[in-house]
């Protein structure tokens, strides 16, 4: 059966949608909604059965935990324990927002797969009206990874939901693009002081403001995963991804290069080069717009033009998951 899209707009009565779509959740199903991340791909988080279709759906590794989202603090609070009031302290600066915080879960709450079997829980409060309503109407948790194939990059269209789901889940709520358009950043509020263990939108300096020094993870591969991205590759494109210094010269010399050998190159980056036979836009927010349109061309190889010493955590972070660390030499 085709997934059906149901355009949500915030200034309209979408009741009926709303409606569709709680009813699928209740009924043990996935329905994908936008947040102001990327789109997720939700389902009643403490059934066990429903969570397994979005694993199903998604292609996902079973040890991968998955992001619990709820409509309030308060809400979150009756699903937790033994909170920090340093979590507590992130609460009230960033949520509704890009942050996840890693707690001990309560017993016997969430489904085993969920929380990979851990006795903790990824847990955020999404800053978006679509993701909030259909919150605030289901009065449940949902788990909700990112709605697109496992390792392939992220949604931040329905149209890009649809491309990877149609057929596998029933209803995608159409939200518009996404503001954010990279994953919250998660922190294990577990450890002392408190680790970053994949970095986003709030940043390491930000968090330091509210609550003191805070530790970023050196996601050693073979580590028990307590967040979603520390263990398997992300973000990655159908064709190979290289990084490569923001340094024209360089560039241009590498795009010759690679037409010297008869393929074709697309570019990501702040500048147009003209030489290569498609280039798009590198930036936070458009990371996996352009990395879905270069899997619409025929590129043989994508460079992503980068200055290390200067970029941005999170956008580093996503580059590095999507070119698997290697650099163009």
């Amino acid at each position: 059966m085709e997934t059906k899209t149901i355009l949500v707009d915030e200034h309209v009565n979408n009741d009926e949608s709303y409606a569709q779509a709680v009813d699928f959740i209740r009924g043990g199903e996935v329905v994908a909604f936008p947040t102001e991340t990327v789109y997720g791909l939700g389902a009643d988080a403490m059934n066990a059965t429903a969570v397994d279709k979005i694993f199903e759906a998604k292609g996902r590794p079973t040890d991968n935990p998955l992001i619990v989202h709820v409509d309030s603090k308060e809400t979150a609070l009756e699903y937790v324990e033994d909170v920090p009031e340093k979590a507590l302290q992130c609460m009230d600066a960033f949520w509704p927002g890009a942050l996840t915080l890693i707690m001990q879960a309560k017993p016997d709450t969430f489904a085993s797969n969920v929380t990979a079997g851990l006795p903790t829980v990824g847990i955020r409060v999404p800053n978006h009206p679509v993701a909030l309503n259909l919150l605030k109407r289901l009065k449940q948790p949902v788990a909700a990874p990112s709605a697109n194939t496992s390792g392939k990059p992220s949604p931040t269209l329905a149209e890009h939901v649809y491309f990877d789901m149609n057929t596998k889940i029933p209803l995608i709520l159409d939200g518009g693009p996404t503001q954010v358009g990279i994953e919250s950043t998660v922190l294990d509020m577990t450890s002392a002081p408190p680790v970053i263990l994949r970095p986003g939108q709030v940043t390491k300096e930000q968090l330091e403001e509210v609550i003191g020094t805070v530790r970023l993870s050196s996601e050693t591969k073979g580590n028990t995963p307590k967040s979603p991205g520390m263990k398997y590759a992300h973000y990655a494109p159908q064709a190979p991804l290289y990084l490569i210094e923001h340094n024209t010269k360089l560039i241009e010399k590498a795009i010759d290069h690679i037409h010297s050998k008869k393929k074709k190159i697309a570019v990501l980056s702040r500048e147009d080069f003209e030489t290569a036979d498609y280039c798009f836009p590198l930036a936070v927010d458009k990371l996996y717009d352009s990395l879905r349109k270069c899997d619409q061309t025929d590129a043989d190889l994508i460079l992503a033009c980068v200055l290390p010493e200067n970029e941005d955590a999170a956008l580093m972070n996503r580059l590095e998951k999507a070119a698997d660390h290697k650099w163009f030499s």
